[in-house]
């Protein structure tokens, strides 16, 4: 690598040869303003504002084209320099509004009530509060001639996905055709005259005919708001950017094994979801999936299949994952968990590898909690969560069944440091009618962990279930394949109202499987103390006027409906019978009370985690509280809580993605799936092979080249945070110390006080600034700069600047709120 020496403002820079001025200065920290330029892009050329001085050149430079040389003298802020970049300023300006540059009330402005002088067409653009603009604008100086904008009501695109369009804001910078073109290798935008302006647009007359692939890295790099994201506002978080990893409960990186997968990394992959769960193949068949409910290709046509990859690449399970665990040295630490289920056996399994001796205590004769016992086989085949549990304890997690704990609290006197309580809610809620004591009443979870252990379970041929939920619908779809020849479903809600997920009720509709809705049970019928049917009523409303689950009926609506048995599948409680003496950790209907930080109980060195803790949620969800319980435990055995260890090294991301025809249309691969078909009448429980039959997995996999394809649908939405922040103006804080506010003036103003990442802590309005930021002196451990206004209206001032923090960032300075014990 060839480096020269130049001079930049007096300052010696050591620079590489190939580095074009612009970069030699950012290196060593002089800014030099441009709406073009980007650090992840090819030099542009465009906007002028970038012009610099150098010593034996007649004309101006532009900083961004011009290679550096030897003993190049370079000077960036010479008056001739400046006036050039004020009048190139003025002429981008006056074709992009700027009324909002020169208000006066530009600061803390509300975006509902504007100044009347200030013409519609130039209010509020997508970017107020986060302007680039207005930023470089403020730094160069806004000329008072400058002309007035012309508006010249351009389209406006607001019906398109994702990605919304205003010409009217739009500069000609190509920021957004460049990294288009150049960085992803798409090419879905081109330059183009409207009305004798250059604006940017897509190449065909929409961004999915233009085979966009809406990752919204145009988005990021537009400096005016001219392109703006349709469904996110402001100062865009990274977690709204990439949903899909911000929504799983678990935190697994989705974005990355999807894109290893569209790959065909498929080790890779798994070691990627195995970084953060140990049952990938189960969750590829259970979880509820918020991930994709999320994902922003559910805007253009379809989400992504997300949890079916994850299912795919558990499936190929070469074990490749295993080589690359690191195990570490034991810490002589003992930890009891009771309760075998998902929540118990993730926190056995991070705390084990972190070296803590685990033993897990089961009161059933099998582990696996509510996944083996209460979700049917042909959802979750029993050999693929028993395959998921050897590996388990293959780490070195003993797990004691048939074990029942009567006292938990007894355990720290046996040995161990720490208990987890993960018992999960397995008791039944009841519904309180006459007749729900007779025989061939059933319960929903007791009914399934009864078929799950293979007892015989007498249904008869005609089955009503009680309940809206998921259980209610396995539980109707379990009858089914006893042997039942008509399940009919009972429940309060309206079709548009069940919590059942709709694949769920749509499944069970499909295997005929009737659900009657908006209809409650009013009593259970029966005769010599077997149930005979039930009495209906229709629902007249769920909840109360305060939102209270209180169900109200119709007086005369009762209908008789005869039944075999009945199932009630309404809730599930968790039920404390293990607790013995220990004492003050359970709260209302039973649920085990903690810290929500750390699920620590009031009781020394016992935390909780699972349904037992939160009540019956998602299988992700008790992994997830599994996953906090590890790191809670572990910090509280003396280390540090971190529980996750990189499986697969992460390689320096390539944002070239390229062109792909018809990527907006391309749609997502229906599920396979094996029909249920009800065998002959006889034994409403069938003996093994034909229970194993009937019970064999609905849904099918898919197959290598449709998860490749469907991988591929994905928008790769984490490119856009692979993008650098353009430079933006020197900010002018100082140095947060004694001396520094020593040359405060004593007047009225307004300071602001941030911490060592410059991150705002307040916004103080004061009658005497040196004397209000000398109190703030004895803070300095969490202060690291501050800066000032003299402003007699300080209150006034102070009001502006929080109202536009707050338009901004979308809450309060953590001084202003949270603090204001501190400040």
């Amino acid at each position: 690598m060839s480096m020269i020496n130049l001079t930049i403002d007096g300052l010696p820079v050591e620079a590489e040869a190939s580095f074009k001025i612009l970069e030699a200065a950012r290196k060593v920290g002089i800014y030099i303003p441009g709406l073009c330029s980007h650090p992840d892009l090819p030099p542009g050329g465009i906007c002028g504002l970038c012009l610099v001085e150098v010593e034996g050149l007649e004309d101006l430079v532009q900083a961004c084209e011009t290679k550096v040389e030897p003993g190049m003298v370079v000077h960036t802020g010479t008056l001739r320099v400046l006036e050039y970049r004020r009048n190139k300023l003025a002429a981008i300006l006056g074709n992009h509004p700027h009324s909002c540059l020169t208000c006066a009330q530009r600061e803390g402005c509300s975006r509902t009530q504007c100044s009347s002088n200030v013409p519609a067409n130039e209010r509020c653009c997508p970017k107020l509060g986060s302007c680039e603009v207005r930023k470089i604008s403020e730094y160069i100086g806004i000329k008072p001639e400058i002309p007035r904008y012309q508006f010249l009501n351009l389209p406006l695109v607001l019906h398109e996905p994702l990605i919304q369009r205003d010409y009217n804001l739009c500069i000609g910078c190509q920021r957004c055709v460049r990294v288009c073109r150049d960085v992803l290798g798409v090419g879905a935008l081109h330059v183009v005259e409207m009305q004798d302006r250059s604006v940017a647009s897509p190449t065909g007359l929409t961004l999915a005919e233009s085979h966009c692939r809406f990752c919204t890295a145009c988005v990021e790099v537009c400096p005016t708001g001219a392109l703006s994201d349709r469904d996110l506002y402001g100062s865009v978080s990274p977690s709204a950017l990439v949903p899909c990893r911000s929504s799983c409960p678990a935190e697994i990186d989705v974005a990355r094994y999807v894109k290893l997968i569209a790959d065909e990394q498929f080790a890779n992959a798994l070691a990627v979801i195995r970084e953060k769960v140990p049952f990938p193949a189960t969750l590829g068949r259970v979880c509820f999936h918020p991930c994709e409910t999320n994902c922003r290709r559910g805007k253009i046509n379809d989400p992504v299949s997300i949890c079916r990859l994850k299912r795919f690449v558990a499936d190929q399970d070469s074990g490749w994952w295993r080589g690359m665990q690191k195990a570490a040295l034991p810490t002589g630490r003992r930890v009891a968990v009771v309760g075998a289920g998902p929540a118990g056996l993730t926190a056995a399994y991070f705390l084990v590898k972190l070296g803590h001796d685990v033993t897990v205590f089961e009161a059933l004769p099998v582990a696996g909690g509510m996944p083996r016992v209460g979700i049917p086989p042909y959802r979750l085949p029993r050999d693929i969560l028993e395959r998921e549990i050897a590996d388990i304890v293959r780490t070195g997690v003993r797990i004691k069944t048939d074990c029942r704990i009567e006292d938990a609290g007894s355990l720290l006197s046996q040995g161990f440091h720490a208990i987890l309580l993960a018992t999960g809610a397995h008791g039944a809620v009841k519904l309180g009618v006459p007749g729900e004591d007779l025989t061939g009443v059933f319960y929903g979870v007791s009914f399934l962990r009864q078929v799950n252990l293979g007892e015989h379970v007498p249904l008869g041929t005609r089955v009503v279930v009680v309940g809206g939920g998921n259980v209610a619908m396995d539980t109707a779809r379990t009858a089914l394949r006893l042997g039942a020849r008509e399940v009919l479903v009972y429940c309060l809600e309206s079709h548009g109202e069940m919590l059942a997920f709709p694949e769920e009720v749509e499944e069970t509709l499909q295997e005929g499987v009737i659900i009657r809705h908006s209809r409650g049970i009013k009593s259970i019928l029966g005769k010599h103390g077997q149930v005979t049917g039930v009495v209906t009523i229709a629902v007249d409303s769920i909840f109360d006027p305060e939102g209270r689950f209180n169900p109200t009926y119709v007086d005369g609506s009762e209908e008789e409906t005869q039944a075999d048995s009945v199932i009630v599948s309404i809730g599930q409680k968790p039920e404390p019978n293990f607790l013995g003496k220990l004492d003050g950790i359970t709260g209302p209907g039973g649920y085990l009370s903690v810290d929500p930080k750390t699920l620590a109980t009031p009781a020394k060195g016992i935390f909780a985690s699972g349904d037992a803790v939160s009540g019956p949620k998602s299988v992700i969800d008790a992994i997830a509280s599994g996953r906090l319980a590890a790191s809670s435990i572990d910090r509280f055995l003396g280390g540090n809580g971190v529980i996750d260890e990189e499986l697969v090294t992460r390689e320096p991301a390539v944002a070239f993605i390229g062109k792909v025809e018809g990527f907006a249309g391309m749609r997502r691969h229906g599920i396979l799936r094996r029909p249920w078909r009800p065998g002959p009448q006889g034994s409403s429980c069938p003996p093994g092979h034909m229970m194993e039959a009937k019970f064999a997995e609905v849904e099918q996999d898919l197959l290598e080249d449709m998860a490749v394809t469907e991988a591929e649908r994905c928008l790769r939405c984490d490119l856009r945070l692979m993008i650098a922040k353009p430079p933006l103006p020197p900010d002018h804080w100082l140095t947060f110390d004694a001396q520094s506010i020593s040359r405060v003036p004593d007047v009225e103003g307004v300071y602001q006080l941030l911490d060592k990442d410059k991150k705002l802590l307040a916004i103080v309005g004061t009658a005497n600034l040196k004397h209000s930021l000398e109190e703030q002196l004895e803070y300095a451990d969490k202060i690291s700069f501050f800066g000032y206004e003299v402003e007699p209206m300080y209150t006034s001032r102070e009001s502006q600047l929080i109202q536009q923090f707050l338009q901004e960032h979308g809450c309060l300075p953590e001084g202003t709120g949270d603090m204001d014990d501190l400040f």
